[in-house]
């Protein structure tokens, strides 16, 4: 791959936190037209799959990639395109809306925790358990669904003591064996309105429209003060955010799926060693299949 993009650029410090206002929503192209775009996206997507393959023998890690963006930010498109070439066997993806009876029932992390992926798998998480710290956080009419003491209700710092719970199972999870990584997709409020737009006017995307999706633009800077509190909370070493700019759709795709790259590489993954006995043993089984 010629066109190497800088990932660092994209991450969230688990120091100094992120002001969204100070992070573009969009970024000068990786390439130059969409012919060029399909070339760079397709050698992202082979060396994917042979990380993968890699990933999946190995059985030493997890791998789990979470999505979260304002509607019409592209998370289904990125997560299509960038894992296109990935083994279905291998990979998983959840998608997190309202909660059930059932989910409410349980800690907000219950429903989620019941989807991790296992080692040598991938696990993708469209929308998450951060919902709680962030459609929450914008409505929090909605702690009242969720049957909590009333003690835990009237807490003055119930999210950061959310984010506690998310940083303290993410870092559980980190020590055995899960690489998480989450991505935001930062959409500008003009893009968002082109695309819902089009939405509308296409009617192959009307499936994609819904009245809620409106009622929640009117809610844009509480959901930016959501987004900008938990990123700056959540994001750590092992469990890294990456502010993808995500105005070019194509853009955000060849960032989402370097990011995904670089993650596999810093696995140090390695194919099962093969022992003496069992070499042997493949030997003599050549020799059968020879003859």
């Amino acid at each position: 791959m010629k066109t190497k993009i800088d990932t660092e650029a994209f991450r969230v410090s688990p120091v100094d936190g992120v002001t969204l206002g100070d992070r573009p929503t969009r970024v000068k192209s990786f390439c130059k037209s969409k012919k060029h775009y399909k070339k760079l996206l397709e050698e992202h997507v082979e060396v994917l799959t042979e990380l993968q393959q890699l990933h999946y023998a190995s059985e030493r890690y997890a791998l789990l990639l979470v999505f979260q963006g304002m509607d019409g930010a592209g998370k289904d498109g990125a997560i299509r395109h960038v894992m296109s070439g990935v083994n279905p066997q291998g990979c998983e993806v959840f998608s997190f809306k309202q909660p059930s009876a059932e989910e409410l029932k349980h800690d907000f992390l219950w429903r989620t925790t019941c989807r991790l992926p296992e080692r040598g798998r991938i696990g993708i998480f469209n929308r998450s358990y951060y919902e709680e710290v962030l459609v929450v956080r914008v409505h929090p009419e909605l702690l009242h669904t969720q049957l909590l003491p009333e003690k835990v209700l009237d807490e003055k710092d119930i999210w950061e003591k959310r984010y506690r719970s998310i940083t303290d199972s993410e870092e559980h999870l980190s020590r055995n064996g899960t690489r998480i990584v989450k991505i935001f997709l930062h959409l500008s409020k003009e893009e968002q309105r082109k695309r819902f737009l089009a939405r509308i006017d296409e009617p192959d995307k009307n499936w994609k429209f819904s009245l809620s999706d409106i009622h929640e633009r009117k809610y844009w800077k509480q959901y930016m003060e959501a987004y900008e509190a938990c990123l700056s909370a959540t994001s750590a070493h092992h469990a890294p955010w990456y502010v993808v700019p995500a105005d070019d759709k194509e853009n955000a795709r060849l960032i989402v799926s370097q990011i995904v790259i670089d993650t596999f590489k810093g696995l140090h993954m390695a194919y099962p060693e093969t022992s003496g006995a069992r070499r042997k043993e493949l030997l003599s089984i050549r020799k059968q299949l020879a003859k």
